[in-house]
């Protein structure tokens, strides 16, 4: 596991500014067999470590699961922000595939997709576009 270079200082700037970190992943390996839930929940301890990340939310289900916590379905915002009193209008979903900028504009919040390699085709516009965590951050942090 490789935290990219400059995630550690984006995600510190966004603490600072009084931001909470909330990570929403999906893991289907883990639904599919092919992965212990075990291994996806060390690395999360990792990054919660290593990042400050606040809270982390994981939907385990494969990509056939009529699960609400799937993304591009915005159940583990919701959650989230139930939970830890977030106010989504006010919040960012930074994310660099389809469902995470579905996600975000499900639960209501503003959307930076990181372009950084995945060809798919976003299938919603996302707020802003940015090539890394750090470009996204800058924008986040000028609204």
């Amino acid at each position: 596991m490789e935290i990219l270079p400059g995630v550690e200082g984006a995600c510190r700037a966004l603490r600072q500014a009084g931001f909470l970190l909330v990570i929403v992943t999906n893991q289907p390996d883990v639904g599919r067999g092919l992965v212990a839930r075990e291994t996806v929940e060390a690395m999360n301890t990792v990054l919660v470590t290593a990042l400050g990340i606040d809270d982390v939310r994981v939907c385990f289900h494969d990509g056939y699961s009529p699960c609400e916590c799937r993304k591009p379905r915005p159940g583990m915002l919701l959650d989230a922000a139930r939970t830890l009193g977030i106010d989504l209008h006010a919040s960012v979903m930074v994310g660099d595939r389809s469902g995470d900028i579905e996600a975000g504009h499900a639960a209501g919040c503003r959307t930076v997709h990181i372009a950084w390699g995945h060809s798919e085709v976003l299938k919603v516009v996302p707020d802003h576009s940015a090539p890394s965590l750090q470009a996204a951050v800058d924008w986040i942090l000028a609204l």
